[in-house]
This record gives structure tokens, sequence and C-alpha cells, in this order.
């Protein structure tokens, strides 16, 4: 994974959060990636499994940016939305895992929101982002 280009922000004094940054200081063109949910390109999903739809999803933020000559590296800003907390946070070894392999950084200012339902009902997390390429 190449690294950031982006300059991760922390306060004098605050303790350094684990797995995201308070916020990002970036320079270029922006990419904005819509919510990506667990289905492949053709919108099928391939399992119910929290982890693996939230790896098919982070693929299709990566399409996406790709799409725009982005990559990873260019991430600035990502929220996940969650249908369920407990199962989110149950997967969250196995996500942490798949994000470094997908994304590989943590400099990336970083949201998490439990929601009533998505709009497609199998889909179990959505994910969208920011990205800004120097």
């Amino acid at each position: 994974m190449a690294e950031s280009p982006h300059q991760a922000l922390l306060p004098e004094g605050w303790k350094r959060p684990r797995g995201y940054a308070n916020g990002v200081l970036a320079q270029g063109r922006q990419v904005f990636v819509a919510g990506m949910i667990g289905w492949d390109a053709q919108e099928q999903f391939h399992s119910d499994d929290f982890a693996a739809q939230a790896h098919q999803a982070l693929q299709n933020v990566l399409a996406v940016l790709a799409a725009a000559g982005a990559g990873p590296q260019h991430i600035v800003r990502m929220t996940w939305y969650v249908t369920d907390k407990r199962e989110y946070l149950a997967a969250g070894r196995e996500i942490g895992q798949i994000f470094k392999e997908l994304i590989g950084n943590y400099t990336i200012a970083m949201s998490a929101v439990q929601v009533v339902a998505l709009i497609e009902d199998r889909a179990k997390v959505e994910i969208e982002c920011t990205a800004v390429v120097p």
C-alpha cells in the first residue's frame, strides 16, 4: 500500500486515536464516493456475513476510486453506516484485517453510525468516503 500524501491532525495534548485520525489535512482534486454496500458489480449479494459484506463494500469503494485515478492512499474521510452495532463490533478483528489488506493506512477521518435500516434489505453495512488526489 502506498503511503498517504495527507497529514493526520492531532491537537496538542490529545491521545492518538486507534484505527482512525481525528482530522486530515489534504490538498488536491476531490473524489466523492457514494455509499457502497456489500454486493458485487451486478448488484448481487454473495453473503449475509457482516465482515464479508464489509470486504465487498470496501472493494466497491476502491473500484470507484480507481475510476477516478485514485487509490486507498487518497482517502481522507470515511463513514460506515451499520445496521447492528454489536455485529460490527463482534467482527472488529476481521474487519481490521480486511481494512489493512485493502486500505492499508489509518490516516483517515472516520465515523461509524448505527442506522435502523439501509435501503437494500440484505445490506448490513454501507461505506462512503471522500478522497483527495494531490
